[in-house]
């Protein structure tokens, strides 16, 4: 139960980080088809990862009872996607460095205080780079998902060493009870071959 409980919390909170990567790196995507170019490598690695990564984490959660079942399997599978995360993170590193978002001094003006006189105020004006920031808001979200998907391997992998070491616990239980069960069975009839070996025929 436990298990269920953080597994679905680490899978909701890597679906809700995917959506927006997703949909960020499809407008760009979609931007450079339009214009008939190629797609760089570090838009279009990070955004194949996370479609796949988005797929797998919606399956894996409304399939729970399967994936519990083969919880090795899905341990290696995130692994596997945090190993993908880094590779297109590390494509997106450049971005880490850049400013999207400049601040200029604006033109000051005058607020009056009728007879208690007036004071200067000054304005300041903030732009922001839309793909700058679009960008440097996936490469955090894949530094997210690198982490999450990290939990859920431990976890999984946790979860499948205590299903193994049930089961090899439940087959010595079986294997011990059907031998004591056999043995049972065949104690009566091993006495009475015995008695019936002394008996001896006069004739």
């Amino acid at each position: 139960m436990i298990f269920a409980i953080f597994f679905a919390f680490w899978r909701f909170m890597q679906i809700i980080t995917l959506i927006p990567t997703m949909g960020m790196l499809a407008y760009f995507v979609n931007g450079y088809v339009q214009l008939n170019e190629l797609t760089p490598n570090y838009i279009l690695v990070l955004f194949i990862v996370s479609v796949l990564a988005l797929a797998w984490s919606i399956y894996t959660l409304f399939s729970y009872h399967r994936s519990s079942a083969n919880a090795t399997f899905v341990a290696a599978v995130d692994l596997l996607f945090v190993g993908a995360f880094i590779g297109a993170v590390w494509a997106l590193r450049f971005i880490a460095s850049a400013d999207c978002t400049s601040i200029s001094r604006g033109d000051p003006y005058d607020v009056s205080f009728g007879p208690f006189g007036s004071a200067s105020v000054a304005t300041w004006d903030a732009s922001t780079d839309k793909t700058c920031a679009m960008l440097k808001a996936a490469f955090a979200f894949g530094i997210m998902n690198c982490v999450f998907f990290f939990v859920t391997s431990v976890l999984a992998c946790l979860h499948g060493d205590r299903i193994s070491s049930s089961d090899r616990t439940t087959y010595y239980r079986e294997t011990h009870s059907h031998r004591h069960g056999h043995r049972s069975s065949r104690s009566p009839h091993s006495r009475h071959s015995t008695h019936s070996s002394h008996r001896r025929v006069y004739v």
